[in-house]
């Protein structure tokens, strides 16, 4: 894997979907390699290879027979130093990615409705940008523009390349010198600090579109783990994600009980997740899709009212171990995938976290008590930290044909 710590977040308006543009023009060709001949040499060598785009970062990757790591390296080396393309060649991805927006957002009403609450629920946070772009930004994006993005961040001091295998690390070391020693060292652009500035009270969108049934979605800011120091920012991030397996960490969680379950439940399914980590501010968020019969605002009040059960009572001893055993062991349970590897440890990298941060995440996690998690529950959810969305069905056009999947070139 090589990883870029360049993302959607590293955009400026009017240029929203340029990182993600350029992952797409990363396969379109170097100053030996013509359009598309990089995957017709992996798929050769008998590996497989793909890449995507994120808020935080871009990487890339290559499955591959250990016996033939020098020549992917030697490819992906090249490709990022020496990227190029024809400006026919962009202009036609370009026109694979708008199809891509359309199919992956446009014609699903809970992807729009996501990408309009992170518009309202951040003002200043790049993170309001959807990491595609918006389609008026894409209709106005020229080759130059991931040009200049491309020679800005695609410089050796801001990526990493993370093998993982049955590999010999002093000999990955020699390749990686050889193939990335020789590209030429220039500094990390400044990064402006574009510090979200606090909510002081409730936002609510009512999003409508064509659709089946209504969804509800609550974002709460919250503190994001930044080390593993003892702070109580870092403390309450900790909290904060095993509260959210509380509600929502195994089959018949909180949230699956109250909601989903009995003659009078009021949501088809129901779920919460933590952002514990990344390079902007993260969320707490809560969703859920409205039984038939059930309004939108009644599963809106049964998701806030387990929080509020949880800062009241508090949580048992028992379920505490019962979430800690099952979060812990899905991290260690990622072990099992060498991707999975290769990809914690770019993560890590990313967010600039030590190389064993699973380990001493598993240890601080282990460490968060039931106190602490009533602690957070009590303290995060009010309404001047929380965004609302709610999806409102419109009638769907019978007439209207689905579109088809995204063509061949749409890879992540």
């Amino acid at each position: 894997m090589v990883y870029v710590r360049v993302g959607s977040m590293d955009e400026v308006d009017g240029w929203s979907g340029l990182a993600h543009m350029l992952e797409h023009m990363l396969f379109k060709g170097t100053k030996t390699l013509k359009p598309g001949e990089f995957s017709q040499r992996v798929a050769a060598l008998g590996g497989r290879e793909n890449a995507s785009t994120m808020q935080d970062t871009t990487l890339y990757f290559q499955q591959i027979p250990a016996n033939r790591l020098e020549d992917v390296m030697k490819l992906e080396s090249d490709r990022f130093a020496n990227n190029q393309w024809p400006d026919d060649e962009f202009k036609r991805e370009l026109e694979v990615v708008k199809e891509e927006r359309r199919w992956r957002i446009e014609d699903n009403p809970r992807s729009r409705l996501w990408e309009a609450l992170g518009a309202a629920t951040f003002e200043a946070s790049p993170y309001r940008r959807p990491v595609i772009g918006w389609m008026s930004d894409l209709d106005s994006m020229h080759p130059q523009d991931a040009r200049d993005f491309y020679h800005r961040w695609y410089v050796p001091a801001n990526a990493v390349v993370v093998v993982a295998g049955d590999v010999d690390p002093q000999k990955v070391l020699q390749l990686a010198t050889k193939y990335y020693g020789s590209i030429p060292a220039r500094p990390v652009p400044e990064r402006k600090p574009r510090i979200e500035p606090a909510q002081a009270g409730e936002r609510r969108i009512d999003f409508k579109a064509p659709a089946e049934q209504a969804y509800v979605a609550l974002a709460f800011k919250v503190p994001q783990l930044t080390s593993f120091e003892d702070t109580p920012a870092n403390n309450d991030a900790l909290a904060l994600t095993v509260l959210s397996a509380v509600l929502d960490g195994y089959s018949g969680a909180r949230l699956d009980r109250a909601l989903t379950q009995g003659p009078d439940r009021v949501a088809d399914g129901a779920s919460a997740d933590n952002g514990l980590w990344g390079r902007g501010p993260q969320l707490f968020t809560l969703s859920g899709v409205p039984a038939k019969g059930k309004t939108p605002e009644q599963v809106e009040a049964a998701l806030r009212a387990e929080v509020a059960r949880v800062a009241r009572d508090g949580v048992t001893e028992a379920e505490l171990q019962r979430v800690k055993t099952q979060w812990i062991a899905s991290q260690v349970y990622k072990r099992d995938s060498v991707m999975n590897q290769a990809r914690e440890l770019g993560s890590y990298w990313i967010n600039g976290f030590p190389l064993d941060a699973d380990e001493r995440l598993i240890a601080r996690l282990r460490q968060v008590t039931a106190a602490q998690v009533q602690q957070v529950a009590a303290k995060y959810f009010g309404d001047d930290q929380l965004t609302v969305g709610i999806l409102r069905p419109q009638p769907l056009d019978p007439n209207r044909k689905p579109r088809t999947a995204p063509p061949a070139g749409v890879r992540d």
